[in-house]
């Protein structure tokens, strides 16, 4: 079984990017827990379910089923038999992310799948990114962090990555996430790592080092 690295944070903190940089350097496999949930969501929409019905959503769960891209680089990702990875990031699919993701056995579905891969993953370590990874998917993983920054960093960084993108759509989701996940405050013995004021690779080698310190792998061959 692989060493998991759990990280959380809000949108715009640096989770994705972060986390894929770091799994990339490390030969760790990468698990984007938010673009599972893009892929449900998307799917729900595809199919006309409602998004207030939580068994209309769980019965899409077989169709996201463990297929996830666990390899860093390369992070396409499918629904059943189609390539879904640019239409999970579009504007609709943003908007239904949180009506999807409110549902308790929605969330239970989908962290046993995570927790699977996981489990059958033969790389000597995994990262999982996301919004409750070190609490409830991931809580007795050796390295838990919190990755956070300021609101107004945490726009600017989302404008850079999509043009055009909706600052007070960013705001809204992580309100309203919050309310069914706490991922905005460190639970006992997470890490907190503010990236405020801190550049992409400092962000990158600050995680490196607590991989360091609180594992037994080795960080310059990844064994």
């Amino acid at each position: 079984m692989s060493v998991i690295v759990a990280i959380d944070g809000p949108a715009g903190s640096g989770k994705s990017s972060v986390s894929k940089a770091v799994a990339h350097k490390l030969g760790f496999g990468y698990l984007d827990t938010g673009a599972a949930y893009r892929c449900l969501a998307w799917a729900c929409l595809d199919s006309g379910a409602d998004l207030e019905q939580q068994d209309a959503i769980v019965a899409h769960l077989d169709a996201i089923g463990q297929s996830r891209p666990l390899n860093a680089g390369d992070q396409r990702h499918s629904v059943g038999d189609q390539d879904v990875t640019d239409a999970i990031r579009g504007p609709e699919v943003s908007a239904a992310v949180s009506q999807v993701a409110k549902h308790p056995l929605v969330r239970r579905g989908l962290n046993d799948i995570f927790r699977a891969l996981a489990a059958n993953d033969e790389r000597p370590g995994i990262i999982i990114e996301g919004r409750d990874i070190t609490t409830v998917v991931a809580p007795d993983a050796p390295v838990r962090i919190l990755l956070t920054a300021d609101e107004a960093t945490r726009v600017a960084r989302r404008q850079a990555e999509i043009d055009g993108v909706d600052a007070s759509a960013l705001i809204a989701r992580d309100r309203a996430d919050s309310q069914v996940v706490d991922f905005m405050s460190a639970a006992d013995g997470v890490w907190t790592l503010d990236t405020t004021h801190l550049t992409f690779d400092q962000s990158v080698e600050a995680v490196i080092d607590l991989i360091a310190q609180n594992t037994e792998i080795s960080i310059e061959t990844g064994q």
